[in-house]
């Protein structure tokens, strides 16, 4: 009988528990604790870890979560396919509130974040980065009945400000799509672990410049993503129903360019 590796979930604002019954597991990393104790259970018959990127009390601002340790410590639990949730604001308007997206690129401002597994000076790994996301992970989440929009890039700002107006409009200007605060180096460290990774994203707002307006504040994105929870579970019980078993000979996983001395968990 096949056994089904454990997927990897990993909430953002709002998005603080997920499963019923969990176990509770504490895992050590070579990066410090996780945001929070992972937890393991079923979910939509597929064994599930999950863990809430801010830790269950929103403790963690974006440029301070610890993205190595929660990536670490997934792969260290048998986890090789990985589901991030994210709160995203709108660069168009053709994306309004309440829009499930499923993003296929990425655009990273961030700054002074670790981001990279090899920076301890015993080799270097050159991630393949030019399609940022897992393709067997996006046609899983954008091939059931939900209504979501497939395609998009995602930039990432470092935060915890919201966007300026100028540099908003600056963001359109390149024809990007969303905007969050959470994806790098997430996905980036995802794809140096050799973990297929997807992003399930829910706009919460329009961003500072899309339209006129008073802007974003934190406690309308919340009450927004409350708001539309129920949706974005059901996406991703609908997205676990047709991930394959195993992560198998997804190019994900291809990590025989990077070094030795790059020691899995």
């Amino acid at each position: 009988m096949t056994v089904d590796e454990p997927i990897g979930v990993i909430g953002g604002s709002g998005f603080y528990s997920l499963l019923d019954q969990p176990e509770e597991h504490e895992v050590a990393t070579p990066y410090g604790q996780p945001s929070h104790t992972v937890t393991h259970s079923m979910l939509a018959d597929r064994p599930v870890a999950f863990v809430p990127r801010h830790g269950v009390d929103h403790r963690f601002a974006p440029h301070l979560v610890p993205y190595r340790a929660n990536l670490w410590a997934l792969r260290s639990m048998g986890v090789r396919q990985v589901v991030s949730l994210s709160a995203v604001g709108s660069l168009t308007t053709s994306l309004p509130t309440g829009t499930l997206v499923v993003p296929d690129q990425l655009a990273d401002r961030t700054q002074a974040r670790p981001h990279t597994y090899f920076d301890t000076g015993t080799g270097v790994g050159h991630a393949s980065f030019a399609d940022p996301y897992c393709p067997r992970g996006r046609a899983a989440a954008a091939g059931g009945e939900q209504d979501v929009h497939a395609g998009g890039t995602l930039v990432v700002v470092n935060g915890p400000r919201f966007s300026s107006r100028a540099e908003s409009l600056e963001f359109q200007s390149h024809g990007w799509s969303i905007i969050g605060m959470t994806a790098m180096p997430e996905a980036g460290l995802a794809r140096e672990l050799g973990l297929c990774y997807t992003t399930l994203a829910l706009v919460t707002d329009l961003d500072a410049g899309v339209e006129a307006g008073e802007g974003v504040t934190h406690a309308a994105v919340l009450e927004q993503f409350a708001a539309n929870l129920p949706r974005l579970r059901a996406l991703l019980v609908s997205m676990l129903e047709r991930l394959p078993a195993a992560q198998g000979d997804c190019i994900c996983g291809d990590t025989s360019g990077f070094p030795d001395s790059h020691v899995l968990p």
